[in-house]
């Protein structure tokens, strides 16, 4: 049961970045060009999930444990250190790039437009080398 309820979830979130227009790097492009030609529709999109995010934590929190697991897994860290400074620099810069987060881009792997399964395989491969770097690192 619990791979279905990841896969329904997971086709649920890609149809909503496709129907926000999270898929489409012009527009997600133009949302970041604050000097330029500003395209602020997304602004909707990420208050919107913010909301939804606030009422839904408040929600699920309150049950005793997930449906699918024994307990809920929740940070517990609250450092901010070079790791995650690092990770939101190279997660902005790739999204200011092509227009693409994670999410939207492997979502977007449906259109099979070239660029966009380049990109996809760039990510993946720069993940593979991040766990590899930091095995070596901690070893």
């Amino acid at each position: 049961m619990k791979p279905l309820a990841g896969l329904l979830c997971g086709l649920l979130f890609g149809l909503g970045l496709a129907v926000s227009g999270m898929t489409d790097t012009h527009r997600v492009l133009g949302f970041l060009d604050l000097f330029g030609a500003w395209q602020p529709a997304l602004i909707f999109v990420m208050g919107s999930a913010l909301v939804v995010t606030l009422l839904g934590f408040r929600l699920v929190l309150r049950q005793r444990q997930p449906l699918f697991a024994p307990s809920f897994y929740l940070p517990t860290t609250r450092d901010i250190d070079g790791r995650l400074v690092g990770g939101a620099a190279l997660f902005g810069i790739g999204w200011g790039i092509y227009g693409y987060c994670p999410g939207p881009a492997i979502s977007s792997l449906f259109y099979a437009e070239t660029n966009t399964v380049y990109f996809v395989l760039a990510m993946v491969a720069g993940m593979w080398l991040a766990s590899l770097l930091e095995r070596r690192l901690s070893s």
